[in-house]
């Protein structure tokens, strides 16, 4: 069972972070810029989660493991995120998605190297039709620039490394109390962005519904679930369920946003739902 919730942690989180890219879409027409919907982002979460600290009195870790989730927010969350936000506005949205993707792959690497991490046959498996599940679902463009490139690279890197070093130290620290920590850190360091580059707030009351939802839902709910998955499931398994993220965004777009789902989109879907269903069924003969 505690395998099998693992898995359930992961898809709520991919699924929570999956609605990120709408809500944020809303945030954007409503006039806020991404450092202000970020600020505001991990601001909000930050206070709710010491609420939820406060009120059922978990006290919040210490010491080394203090420091270490405050680097995995500070940096880790923070390094990723500016990464992605400016390759963005370098090369084609797919292109930098792809590039993003390639992340599982680079944490399989990583857990193998660092963590001793068994890759087993089920694993590659369920990892190369995620992975080939995440292209069709993105779809793929070349245009870029070099340095757009770079940048994706570099979110990928970024966030397997967060994921490694997460799955680590979360061995000796509860989900919420380490959420926390990483949110607070990462809000500190856009706080500072913001305050030298000014920020630009939402001017509808649905963009500030939309923060709200991408605070809630996106960062409190899709950070805890996820920390609390890794431990159960372990680096690669939680990374390579995490693919389903993109499906879902596709899924939403299209029937909220009007966005095209092709056949090659749902095909993709198909595929990533697949390495899903493999992992979680091995997850269950492991805890038979």
């Amino acid at each position: 069972m505690r395998r099998l919730s693992g898995y359930l942690f992961t898809i709520i989180s991919a699924v929570s972070f999956g609605i990120m890219p709408i809500l944020a879409r809303y945030a954007y027409a409503s006039g806020a810029d991404p450092i202000t919907v970020l600020f505001l982002r991990f601001l909000t979460a930050a206070v709710l989660m010491f609420a939820i600290l406060f009120v059922r009195r978990i006290p919040l870790p210490r010491g080394r493991t203090l420091f270490h989730l405050f680097l995995m927010g500070g940096l880790g969350y923070v390094g990723q995120s500016m990464c992605y936000f400016n390759a963005l506005t370098m090369a084609s949205a797919s292109l930098v998605s792809l590039l993003l993707y390639l992340y599982p792959v680079l944490v399989t690497v990583l857990s193998a190297i660092f963590l001793k991490d068994k890759i087993t046959p089920v694993k590659l498996a369920a990892l190369g039709l995620a992975l080939a599940g995440a292209f069709l679902t993105i779809g793929f463009s070349s245009e870029g620039t070099p340095l757009g490139i770079v940048l994706g690279l570099g979110a990928a890197v970024i966030y397997s490394v967060y994921i490694v070093a997460g799955s680590r130290v979360m061995q000796n620290v509860q989900a919420l109390p380490a959420s926390a920590v990483i949110m607070a850190s990462a809000g500190l360091v856009y706080g500072g962005l913001a305050a030298v580059r000014g920020t630009v707030l939402p001017s509808t009351p649905g963009g500030w519904l939309a923060i709200l939802g991408i605070s809630v839902l996106c960062t409190v709910v899709a950070i805890t679930t996820f920390m609390a998955g890794i431990v159960r499931i372990g680096p690669t398994n939680a990374a390579t369920v995490s693919t389903l993220e993109p499906v879902v965004a596709v899924v939403l777009a299209g029937l909220l946003l009007n966005e095209s789902l092709s056949p090659l989109k749902l095909a993709g879907g198909a595929l990533i739902l697949a390495a899903v269903v493999i992992l979680t069924r091995a997850g269950q003969r492991a805890d038979a």
